[in-house]
């Protein structure tokens, strides 16, 4: 089965922009959508993910956000990609089926972690059920053990989702197993399959080994310094692509000392887009003042190693 795009680059893991209140903010899509062509350069979207809150949304929220992206990003963007996975498969298959409905690029689906499937085949045979409700557009498979418990190796799943989902063009990839990374890469080198990196802080290290982009949360608001890696990268000038990526880590690192999860992206999308993404749903919460003052402070210093301001407003 041919798709006219190939999904590559970075992919922007989106956010969900709430009201005070707790509700979903469609308004702010449309904004949303322009920041991050004309601010950030990113121009493919991954909707209801981990950092979209999506297993925290409802089925009829996760469906109307994906309508808003669909919409808002057409003739805009290159790929919108909707994660559908639940922990129920009635659900999942609405949300796939909804997907393919309203013109979305591609679906995505994260492991069952609650009744954890334990044979690969019967856990690619989920993945079948679901990617059966869209046929026509691509299906990937979201891997992220740290989050599911889920411990397959992704090499391993590969022949099967092969064999068996037909739409099957790859894997958001979101571990620090860099070892299973380039053994998938390696495996699928006739197949064209694409492995989206989604550990940021370690993106170059990803690309070295053959990672087809990128799929995070940072390049909500960071996407146009990691577009410089990946342009210097692909030139050979390995030693610009690593002044870059050093100085990310730098702040990545500091983000992640203070604690860094959802409400911290959050507050960190906010002051860095101008655009109110609002608190996290519970059993989240938000992030204290005295957070959002030291980042402001460090921002200093990733001005200072990267020679310019970074809040591209």
């Amino acid at each position: 089965m041919a798709f006219q795009k190939k999904l590559q680059g970075l992919v922007a893991a989106t956010i969900t922009p709430m009201t005070e209140d707790g509700n979903i903010n469609l308004s702010l899509i449309k904004q949303y959508v322009d920041y991050l062509i004309n601010q950030q350069g990113v121009k493919n979207v991954f909707v209801n993910g981990t950092t979209g809150e999506g297993l925290s949304l409802s089925i009829q929220e996760r469906k109307q956000l994906a309508e808003e992206w669909v919409t808002q990003g057409k003739n805009k963007l290159d790929h919108v990609i909707i994660h559908v996975g639940s922990l129920s498969l009635p659900e999942s298959k609405d949300l796939a089926k909804h997907a393919a409905q309203i013109g979305a690029d591609g679906i995505s689906v994260i492991s069952p972690f609650f009744f954890k499937q334990m044979n690969k085949d019967e856990l690619v045979a989920f993945f079948r059920d679901v990617a059966s409700e869209a046929p026509n557009i691509p299906f990937y498979y979201y891997h992220i053990p740290p989050i599911t418990g889920i411990k397959f190796r992704a090499e391993e799943l590969l022949d099967s989702m092969k064999e068996q989902i037909p739409t099957f063009k790859g894997v958001k990839f979101s571990d620090r197993d860099l070892l299973d990374l380039r053994q998938c890469v390696q495996k699928s080198e006739q197949d064209h399959f694409v492995f989206m990196y989604g550990v940021d802080e370690q993106l170059l290290s990803a690309l070295v080994i053959g990672a087809s982009g990128a799929v995070g949360s940072t390049y909500n608001y960071l996407g146009w310094i990691h577009n410089l890696i990946l342009e210097a990268f692909a030139s050979g000038d390995l030693c610009t692509a690593q002044k870059y990526e050093f100085c990310i880590q730098e702040f990545f690192g500091f983000l992640i000392s203070l604690g860094f999860g959802v409400p911290q992206i959050k507050a960190v999308m906010t002051l860095f887009s101008g655009i109110p993404m609002g608190p996290p749903r519970l059993p989240l919460s938000p992030v204290s003042d005295d957070y959002i003052v030291k980042v402001k402070t460090k921002l200093e210093s990733l001005n200072n190693c990267l020679s310019g301001p970074v809040l591209k407003k």
